[in-house]
């Protein structure tokens, strides 16, 4: 490995930094331009009919930059339950092979994502009346990028054996399969079961980041089994992290990271805790309602259980709590919140199905509160012997000042709702609104932004949206390929001949949503499968809002129960606690989120009684 002061990581700094400065003033320009528009419209009544336009123009250059940048910094999504168990000597090489696997992927697209941007160079745009190329470009220099930031990963993160060891095996694995290929056209729809299970299912395992799972099994079917051309996938990528709707990821993921820098999270959670701190598990319901509250405002899983944990961890170990209980309730609060708006996952429902989202976020609160029953239920058995003579009950007036210090920050979500709901803004644009009332609140009331760390949050935006987006993208590359193969209607078929009709559908449902969350991730699953399976739904008669909410809970519970939920992991890097620790305690949290995730699914009205 390269020492971390020699010239190659010195290099690697400053290509970083100026990769990361463009992708933060890209989430700037990217609030400012969606916020003009606001104002334009609904005060000036003077619409930009650019807006929109220029939007979309940064934000495929923004989720090209993000992506580059999230994979310098190692955050792309990926599966890491089986290799951590490796001993270090094979974990090394198994890392290293996540790269190469990921580098071969840029490498065998890079020329057709060229092509691609040259012949977009040929459209104008509607509104600025420009060559199109100016946003095309963004997929070929992201992808340049990423191969050089992946090749200076391997130079100074793995040692040369592991490097050499992993390219060439590699490199053997692409060279076997491009020579099968005359054998792999004849096999016909096997050849589904080669790629979309086999390579995905092997590549997910083997720790490489989903992005490039998807995006190897899709470039290898398309290219050794079709006679598609590989721009097609280039295409199919750009349109599928392109939806203007998905603008709101990046905007809901700054404006979690800024209610936390703003002490908006902090404030809530103390009122909070000035009405329940008293009561035997008092801190297990704050933070549970806690994390109902915030979820409401930043979308983001990972932001909100960042906001929450640090105000009542400390606290909570003082009164005897364990530290595997917390991050037990910490996960199961992340499962039970994922259909709170403005969530990123409903989002992405709404503009790969073609669902409201505004029927979406209405949709989603009242599960949210089933899945906190049982979660209290839970609370109320295990901490009933609690010794608290030794805290004492906030008084009345003491209860009115965190409430009055609280108000701005409660008074977010209404905010952001009423705007949605009166046509204020968009459900992509009311983001915006919420970053402005932030900021206000913060410098006005809290008085805690602070500017230095706006830098690292803006980049942290970057990165994490960027990850999100060329999953979405690679997904709906993947989804449209097993389109084609006819795929979707033989799933169609056998799914809407079950035993029991909407019954066994909806079962069936929640068995591989689960098993999806925990090994997809929500956003990938969704984007993969929501497009084939919600039409089924409609023609078995379930309502598409309901069968959103069951599914994305049933996401849910994958995704934050161990071993394999990357959730669960996440919760214990935010509480600081040791995985093992946990395993135990969360199961009796995971029993409570499935009944309750049954009572949703079997009682429309808690999903669609509201609309």
């Amino acid at each position: 490995m390269v020492r971390p002061d020699s010239a190659l990581a010195t290099a690697e700094r400053i290509l970083g930094a100026l990769v990361e400065i463009p992708a933060a003033v890209l989430v700037v320009a990217e609030i400012v331009v969606l916020f003009s528009g606001i104002v334009a419209r609904y005060v000036l009544h003077q619409p930009l009919v650019w807006s929109d336009e220029l939007a979309s123009i940064l934000f495929l250059w923004l989720a090209m930059l993000g992506a580059a940048v999230a994979l310098r910094r190692g955050e792309h999504m990926r599966m890491t339950a089986l290799v951590a168990r490796l001993p270090p000597g094979a974990r090394g090489f198994v890392d290293a092979l996540a790269v190469t696997a990921g580098l071969a992927f840029l490498v065998l697209i890079i020329t057709p994502a060229y092509h691609w941007a040259y012949e977009e160079s040929f459209i104008t745009t509607p509104a600025m009346e420009i060559a199109n190329a100016w946003r095309a470009a963004a997929f070929p220099v992201g992808v340049v990028l990423m191969i050089v930031f992946s090749l200076l990963r391997l130079a100074l993160r793995a040692s040369l054996a592991s490097a050499l060891g992993a390219a060439l095996l590699t490199a053997a694995i692409v060279a076997a399969f491009w020579f099968a290929g005359p054998t792999l056209k004849p096999l016909g729809n096997w050849n589904l079961v080669i790629f979309f299970v086999g390579v995905v299912g092997i590549c997910v395992f083997s720790g490489v980041p989903i992005v490039f799972s998807f995006a190897l099994a899709t470039l290898g079917y398309l290219a050794l089994t079709t006679r598609v051309p590989l721009g097609t996938l280039v295409g199919r990528m750009d349109e599928g992290m392109s939806h203007l709707i998905l603008l709101a990821v990046p905007l809901f993921v700054f404006l979690g990271l800024l209610i936390e820098m703003a002490g908006m999270a902090k404030a809530m959670v103390r009122f909070l805790a000035s009405l329940l701190g008293h009561v035997r598990g008092g801190l297990s319901y704050v933070l549970i309602g806690a994390m109902y509250l915030v979820s409401g405002i930043s979308g983001s899983k990972a932001a909100d259980m960042a906001a929450v944990a640090p105000a009542l961890f400390p606290e909570m170990k003082a009164r005897g709590a364990k530290p595997g209980d917390l991050v037990a309730l910490l996960s199961a609060t992340g499962a039970q919140t994922e259909t709170i708006p403005p969530s990123i996952v409903l989002i992405t429902i709404g503009s790969v199905t073609g669902v409201s989202i505004a029927a979406l976020f209405t949709g989603g609160l009242l599960p949210g509160v089933v899945l906190a029953v049982g979660l209290c239920f839970v609370v109320a058995r295990r901490y009933r012997t609690d010794d608290l003579s030794h805290v004492r009950r906030a008084t009345g007036g003491e209860i009115l000042k965190a409430f009055l210090i609280a108000f701005p920050a409660l008074a977010l979500p209404f905010v952001i709702r009423a705007a949605v709901v009166e046509g204020v803004a968009t459900a992509t644009e009311v983001s915006t609104i919420g970053i402005v009332y932030s900021l206000v609140v913060g410098l006005v009331f809290y008085r805690q932004i602070d500017w230095r760390r706006m830098g690292t949050i803006l980049v942290e935006t970057a990165a994490l949206s960027g990850a999100i987006l060329i999953i979405i993208g690679a997904a709906s590359a993947m989804a449209w390929g097993l389109t084609q193969s006819g795929f979707s209607r033989t799933l169609a078929q056998a799914m809407t001949q079950l035993p029991g009709g909407a019954f066994g559908f909806m079962t069936v449902s929640v068995v591989a949503f689960i098993i999806l969350g925990s090994v997809l991730e929500g956003i990938p699953a969704i984007v993969l499968f929501g497009p084939l399976l919600f039409p089924i739904a409609r023609a078995v008669g379930i309502h598409e809002v309901h069968y959103a909410m069951v599914v994305v809970l049933a996401m849910g519970l994958g995704l934050f129960a161990p071993p394999f939920g990357v959730g669960y992991y996440a919760a214990c890097a935010i509480g600081k606690v040791n995985p093992d620790e946990g395993i135990g305690p969360i199961w009796a949290y995971m029993l409570a989120l499935l009944v309750g995730l049954i009572v949703v699914a079997a009682v429309p009205w808690i999903s669609i009684g509201f609309l």
